[in-house]
């Protein structure tokens, strides 16, 4: 029997608060959107950074930390597995989504260190990680910058 591997490791920033919900057993479960970035070649030498959006689920005690720990701005680490869901419209087209189900999130900055929001008030960026939040070893504020290609064809390696 083959084996399968389905897993996902990112490292991006909220697009906006955390939506929190609760199951009808009570279980809670936070949805939020998160962005990474690449430079990819836009020609003639020049670089542009290029954006992708994911939807990350969460579920449970890790959920209750996102809560209370996340909002718009923040740098996570995200452990997971995709989900694609099916579904059909109003009109009857058959729609995909496809998410990412987390099972670590990991908060690698302060809230102090996150870009402050207007909306977002002075005691929330004020409270601190949990003890799973952040990783054994600090992690740098930000990566180190990535080689730009030598004119092989936009291929970096």
């Amino acid at each position: 029997m083959a084996r399968t591997l389905n897993k996902v490791m990112l490292i991006g920033r909220l697009g906006a608060d955390p939506d929190v919900r609760y199951t009808q057993s009570g279980l809670p479960v936070v949805r939020f959107n998160l962005a990474t970035n690449e430079r990819v070649p836009a020609g003639e030498g020049n670089w542009e950074e290029r954006t992708e959006w994911h939807r990350v689920v969460v579920f449970g005690k890790t959920a209750e930390n996102c809560a209370n720990y996340l909002s718009k701005g923040r740098l996570v680490y995200v452990e997971g597995r995709l989900r694609t869901n099916q579904w059909e419209d109003a009109q009857g087209t058959r729609r995909y989504t496809t998410e990412i189900v987390a099972s670590d999130v990991g908060f690698l900055d302060s809230g102090r260190d996150a870009p402050v929001q207007p909306e977002t008030s002075q005691a929330s960026l004020r409270r601190g990680p949990t003890e799973r939040s952040r990783p054994e070893e600090p992690f740098p504020d930000s990566l180190p910058e990535m080689p730009e290609p030598q004119d092989n064809n936009g291929i970096p390696f």
